[in-house]
């Protein structure tokens, strides 16, 4: 099971070992680019990071809206989410030409779950760039769908330090309980994940309080598991 993460976002994770202390329990990571977060700096020490420890390295593009983080639903003309899609990968590509996949970040993410011009204007962005990169989508969406259909290998996604509403999206960060900040929570949350199937990775976000911890736990429970 591919256990990934959202880095690159956060200065201040670069700066106190946060982030690099993270990889070890992961196979996969998602780099910020240019749009919600990221610079060249924080791109370029992120790969170099993400290389020492042999981890696949994969494109994170969001919405281009930092103030927001990328996490405010943007009503962007489809044109202009394929430009930046496209402009994101690009300036990740400058530092690491071997990316592997991609996965949209936070609120461009979120909607394209369920809205599928939205997915597949993500799909033309990348398709610019390569199809010969796995997209990275929702397990059990419709993003995923859209996906394979423009041509793209996916992997479904599941998320150990998110709590899921009835319908299989995730619950809002608006919510108070929308994360798990226990990693026993997340680690049993990741193993009943694994059993089930349904996804080919797992996410732990960078920015989750006590990440390291949950990495930890998440990585010893599936190795366990297995």
């Amino acid at each position: 099971m591919d256990i990934n993460s959202d880095v690159g976002e956060l200065q201040s994770m670069l700066e106190d070992g946060t982030q690099e202390a993270l990889m070890p329990f992961l196979t996969s990571v998602n780099i910020a680019c240019g749009g919600h977060a990221g610079d060249e700096l924080t791109m370029r020490t992120t790969v170099e990071q993400a290389r020492r420890h042999g981890l696949a390295i994969g494109a994170h593009p969001g919405y281009p809206d930092r103030e927001n983080f990328g996490r405010l639903e943007l009503d962007m003309p489809l044109q202009a989410v394929e430009q930046t899609v496209y402009d994101q990968i690009c300036a990740l590509a400058g530092f690491a030409p071997e990316i592997t996949h991609v996965k949209p970040h936070g609120a461009l993410y979120n909607q394209a779950v369920k809205n599928t011009l939205l997915a597949a204007a993500i799909a033309h962005g990348v398709a610019r760039y390569s199809r010969d990169v796995t997209l990275v989508g929702l397990a059990g969406s419709a993003m995923l769908h859209v996906f394979h259909e423009e041509g793209f290998k996916v992997f479904a996604e599941a998320f150990a330090d998110r709590r899921y509403e009835a319908d299989g999206t995730l619950r809002s960060r608006k919510h108070t309980d929308a994360l798990i900040g226990d990693p026993a929570e997340a680690a049993v949350q990741a193993v009943r994940i694994a059993r089930e199937g349904k996804a080919q990775t797992i996410c732990i976000h960078s920015d989750t309080p006590g990440s390291v911890g949950i990495a930890r736990a998440v990585s010893e429970a599936l190795r366990v598991w297995a």
